[in-house]
């Protein structure tokens, strides 16, 4: 079959879900397509220019929200929810893009434009709607990071300074959070709760403008 940069995206995302962005070379991606590495330079300039392809090809596959009727409220957990799902479906590649490829949403990307008609439908002026959807993005980015990486999951499981073994209780609820430390704690709890507290601290924020407002 004749390249193309289609091809040439998919293969690649192909080798990074299997063994990550480091391990993906220009070299076992023409071996992936049976194809002379040097070919790969009539359609690609270099790995970065792959990279970039691929995150673009991931984010064009994000299912935008069509709950145009329902409260802000409901359609923005939907949304965060389902770019959750897309950034697991893919865990290896958008953790390397959400910490290497600042500019991986666009304008253009179906993620961004229902975001921002969320957070217009939410009442935020539209001289601010693109600061309060970058501020969204960038938490939900953030604690995305952290689960994909580990690092939430880890620091969820530091247990606050509690009281000395002496005291009565002590040792059972020791007991207790060691027990329940092979577990964890369970991430789509946390993430309903980033996306709660979100949600909240906008309602508030609005809440306090109308008052403003009218007083």
């Amino acid at each position: 079959m004749p390249l193309t940069e289609a091809g040439i995206h998919a293969a690649a995302l192909r080798l990074i879900d299997e063994d990550g962005v480091e391990a993906l070379t220009m070299r076992k991606l023409a071996t992936a397509l049976d194809a002379n590495p040097m070919s790969l330079y009539h359609h690609v300039p270099n790995k970065e220019a792959v990279l970039r392809g691929v995150t673009r090809m991931v984010g064009a596959q994000f299912r935008t929200v069509t709950l145009q009727d329902a409260p802000w409220q409901e359609r923005i957990r939907l949304l965060a929810t389902d770019f959750r799902t897309l950034a697991h479906r893919h865990p290896k590649l958008m953790a390397y893009s959400f910490s290497n490829q600042p500019d991986f949403i666009q304008a253009d990307d179906p993620f961004w434009i229902a975001l921002t008609a969320i957070v217009a439908a939410a009442g935020v002026p539209r001289s601010e709607v693109p600061q309060t959807a970058a501020l969204m993005v960038a938490v939900v980015i953030g604690v995305l990071a952290a689960e994909l990486n580990g690092s939430l999951h880890q620091w969820a499981n530091l247990m606050p300074p509690g009281p000395g073994p002496e005291e009565d209780g002590a040792a059972d609820a020791q007991s207790r959070s060691t027990d329940a430390l092979p577990e964890g704690p369970d991430q789509d709890h946390m993430f309903r709760l980033v996306m709660d507290t979100l949600i909240t601290g906008l309602e508030s924020r609005l809440t306090r403008r109308t008052v403003n407002r009218t007083s």
